[in-house]
């Protein structure tokens, strides 16, 4: 009999399920996230950590090599250039594991989204 994995309800639910040292990354993002959006609403969705203002600003999650930051289409195409050395798609970014997490990126991409956001 297979034990279901229980799916985690809130961002520290989800944090704790990872070893320390990616829960050491998945907590610098949670904070860069949480001071470039203080007024932010935090939420599970998709089973992953999800920052809305006015709409969406972004998700991420954790993978075995590589961190996910989700900052939907616009966050993708306005940072084009800054992310050309990630592996990235039209809503989506992978960061590596084994190199730096660019926290300073992903606090410019969220207040954009802000913007963005603030702008609908």
């Amino acid at each position: 009999m297979e034990l279901k994995k229980k799916i985690p309800e809130t961002v520290e639910s989800y944090i704790s399920g990872f070893p320390e040292d990616i829960q050491k990354i998945l907590k610098e993002i949670r904070a860069t996230i949480k001071k470039a959006a203080p007024e932010a609403e935090e939420s599970m969705s998709y089973q992953i950590p999800t920052y809305k203002q006015n709409g969406v600003l972004a998700y991420f999650a954790a993978y075995k090599k590589h961190i996910g930051f989700y900052p939907t289409p616009s966050g993708i195409e306005a940072f084009k250039e800054e992310l050309s050395v990630y592996e990235y798609a039209k809503g989506s970014v992978k960061f590596p594991l084994d190199k730096p997490i660019p926290l300073d990126l992903i606090a410019e991409i969220i207040k954009f989204r802000i913007l963005i956001n603030h702008e609908m």
